[in-house]
């Protein structure tokens, strides 16, 4: 009888599992590598890349497609992970317009952190409803406070009669708050617009001030406005499907991933918002920057009310959203230190 010797065959064996469990993972995102959703992105590749032996590929915006085209290509699993803002998501998840509404989520920073870390709205509510439209939720976090850039100072519903906004394709709550605010809001594309600016197709948008001075919108604009109705927010999901057939050593491996992202932008996104504005100060010191008065956000606001009313009577899922993050909200003002 021939003795096998299975030394061979054992190593071989276990190279082949070693080599299974290793794989390349698209991640594709909304902004460039060095704005917040990059940052967040690198920070979840190098700790995916340096706890195991998968590899993550980062595309950064105009890579592959618009942003319409990165959530059909996640949820039909072309791409693993997908980051985006959630401006972008509400055509496709109308609950995330909740993060899009103005005058509802804080400026203040802390209370922001402590809401993104504890609301039930993030963690309980949205992870389900993701789950609805094949994807799974790992992460949302503020980017900045919104600004507004115009040619012409305004401080009143009443300056922005008639002026052309653009606004986020995707999401009909920018249509209606822009409407509200007295303007004539213009879906467009984040490709489209610095041409519209330069030929006039558009009167003004709003970003985060750290987009404003990144990408030079600072230069094609005179005036720069804080009017305290909201931030900008991005989340970050991976296909449903690929999720859910990962072991379970690669499920807890994208969690704690994008758990330690989370905590890097949180970080890094305050210090870019303030780099930004200190930037655009230094470089461009005749743009003037307004902070409108609390009585002249007061009238912005009570204009807000009805967009808000109008998110909530959409859906019961709307309305139960709404009443579970004033509720969060409430409970971030009272804890955040």
């Amino acid at each position: 009888m021939k003795l096998i010797n299975l030394k061979p065959l054992v190593l071989a064996g276990m190279i082949a599992a070693t080599s299974l469990s290793a794989a390349t993972w698209k991640y594709a995102f909304g902004e460039g590598t060095s704005d917040p959703q990059g940052i967040y992105a690198t920070a979840f590749k190098n700790f995916i890349e340096e706890n195991s032996r998968n590899e993550i590929e980062l595309y950064k915006v105009g890579s592959l497609g618009e942003e319409t085209d990165l959530m059909e290509q996640t949820r039909a699993g072309l791409i693993q992970f997908l980051g985006q803002s959630t401006g972008y998501m509400g055509g496709t998840i109308p609950e995330m317009d909740i993060f899009t509404l103005p005058y509802v989520m804080p400026t203040d920073t802390k209370q922001l952190d402590y809401f993104f870390k504890n609301s039930k709205v993030v963690n309980k509510m949205l992870p389900k409803i993701f789950n609805k439209h094949g994807l799974e939720l790992l992460s949302i976090f503020p980017e900045g406070e919104m600004a507004i850039t115009t040619f012409e100072v305004f401080h009143s519903p009443a300056d922005l009669q008639g002026k052309k906004m653009r606004v986020m394709p995707g999401s009909p709550i920018l249509v209606e708050t822009y409407k509200a605010f007295g303007a004539s809001p213009q879906p467009m594309s984040w490709g489209d617009l610095v041409g519209a600016l330069k030929t006039g197709m558009v009167d003004g948008q709003e970003n985060p001030t750290v987009w404003i001075e990144a990408y030079g919108l600072d230069d094609l604009t005179k005036v720069l406005t804080y009017t305290g109705h909201g931030h900008f927010n991005a989340s970050v999901s991976a296909n449903k499907e690929f999720y859910d057939g990962l072991s379970k050593r690669d499920k807890k491996l994208v969690q704690e991933a994008a758990d330690y992202a989370h905590k890097t932008i949180l970080s890094e996104a305050q210090k870019l918002d303030a780099y930004g504005l200190g930037r655009i100060i230094r470089t461009n010191p005749t743009y003037k920057i307004v902070t409108l008065t609390k009585d002249e956000k007061n009238v912005f606001k009570e204009k807000a009310k009805a967009v808000q009313k109008s998110f909530a009577s959409k859906s019961a899922s709307n309305k139960k959203i709404m009443e579970q993050m004033e509720k969060d909200l409430a409970a971030a003002e009272a804890n955040a230190k």
